[in-house]
């Protein structure tokens, strides 16, 4: 059964498979040497390389078989020099049992923990097809590059969130968002913020109402979603929520409910765009939003928006410093949103040396000069899932 197994593994795995036999050729080998320089040099003790070798390149069931003849193979050396029964082979007989046992027990451990780490992507690449759903690449007349970074390496979604949809009127609406904490313990609190966009943005005609009926979600319905028992601290959500309408309507609106603000690039130039009377986070207190708390802008054609969680902005370099998106992205060439999303990916990851503490979210939404027709959504070449594929890989 164990060569049928070696067999099986090798048609399997035509391209390790020389890798994995290379264990069974040392056993050989160092049976044969031992045997062959006689008592005065013992080489059984480095039978030990085959079971430990081969648990870095196999499963556990063909490190046991490597130990196991790992072990046989030390009794040969032992009957073939006449010392079965003496108090050094016996010594080594039983240490390689031992450590090959420790050894193939290790392989199970890390074989389990595998599959558990391979059931939690799937949870997590299934909750981010329904949470955060793939924008299009073009809606309306815009063109969308997007990013998504989890702090987490076992989970691909945590506490940032973002969505487009089309308002019941020649508009496109935006949200980008941050909950407090990360992970999939932030799941919940994300879900409850894009579900009520989602139903909202085609509901609601004017700006303040959309962003008043997430205000009343959230406030309803943050109790049920979070974790107060273990987790009692203060629960919100910053949030930004953008219209911007079709062409021949250049004016765009936005209402910052306590998020970071975007930056609008235009001919290589950035400027940031502050609210002028910015909202608590939702979650914090129930209102009724006016008209005045609406920050309209001139989005043109040709024209891109950065938007971004604090994700992106607090990460800090080794040496503390926090990444100036701002003055980075004035420095890249801005030709098309995939294109600037690729500089930004690669020049974070730089910053903080590859790995980032907190989720982040990058939205690049660039106003087309000709409005095309609604397009089917599919990944961009800007998206990234916390694995090599995404944004500048």
């Amino acid at each position: 059964m164990g060569v049928r197994r070696l067999w099986d593994h090798f048609r399997e795995h035509p391209a390790g498979g020389g890798l994995v036999a290379v264990p069974f050729v040392l056993i050989v080998t160092i049976a044969a040497l031992d045997i062959s320089t006689g008592r005065d040099i013992h080489l059984g003790p480095l039978l030990v390389i085959a079971p430990a070798l081969t648990a870095s390149l196999a499963g556990p069931r063909l490190t046991a078989l490597a130990g196991a003849l790992a072990v046989a193979a030390q009794v040969l050396i032992a009957v073939v020099l006449g010392g079965l029964t003496t108090p050094n082979h016996l010594a080594q007989t039983i240490a390689l049992t031992v450590l090959s046992a420790l050894v193939v027990f290790m392989r199970f451990v890390r074989e389990r923990r595998d599959r558990a780490l391979s059931r939690a992507r799937s949870v997590a690449e299934t909750a981010q097809r329904v949470l955060l759903r793939p924008p299009p690449r073009r809606i309306g007349p815009l063109q969308v590059a997007w990013l998504y970074m989890s702090a987490e390496d076992e989970t691909e979604i945590g506490g940032d969130l973002f969505a487009f949809a089309r308002a019941a009127h020649a508009a496109t609406r935006v949200v980008i968002g941050d909950v407090r904490g990360n992970g999939l313990a932030a799941i919940g609190e994300a879900s409850l913020v894009l579900g009520a966009f989602r139903e909202g943005a085609h509901r609601y005609a004017t700006l303040p109402g959309l962003v008043a009926a997430l205000g009343d979600s959230v406030s309803r319905n943050l109790e049920d979603v979070t974790d107060t028992e273990h987790d009692p601290g203060e629960h919100f959500i910053t949030c930004l929520v953008l219209e911007i309408p079709d062409d021949g309507l250049p004016a765009a609106e936005m209402i910052n409910c306590g998020h970071p603000p975007p930056l609008l690039v235009r001919d290589q130039r950035v400027t940031v765009l502050y609210a002028r009377q910015p909202l608590p986070p939702l979650g914090v207190c129930e209102r009724t939003i006016e008209d005045d708390r609406i920050d309209p802008f001139t989005f043109e054609g040709g024209d891109m928006l950065v938007l971004y969680t604090d994700g992106v902005i607090e990460a800090r370099s080794p040496s503390g410093a926090f990444y100036p998106l701002a003055k980075r992205v004035a420095s890249f060439p801005a030709t098309n949103p995939d294109t600037l999303l690729h500089h930004i990916h690669r020049d974070l990851l730089a910053h903080v040396g590859g790995h980032l503490a907190d989720d982040a979210a990058l939205l690049v939404i660039e106003r087309t000069s000709s409005h095309r027709p609604h397009l089917t959504p599919r990944l961009p070449d800007g998206h990234h899932r916390h694995h090599p594929g995404g944004a500048g890989t």
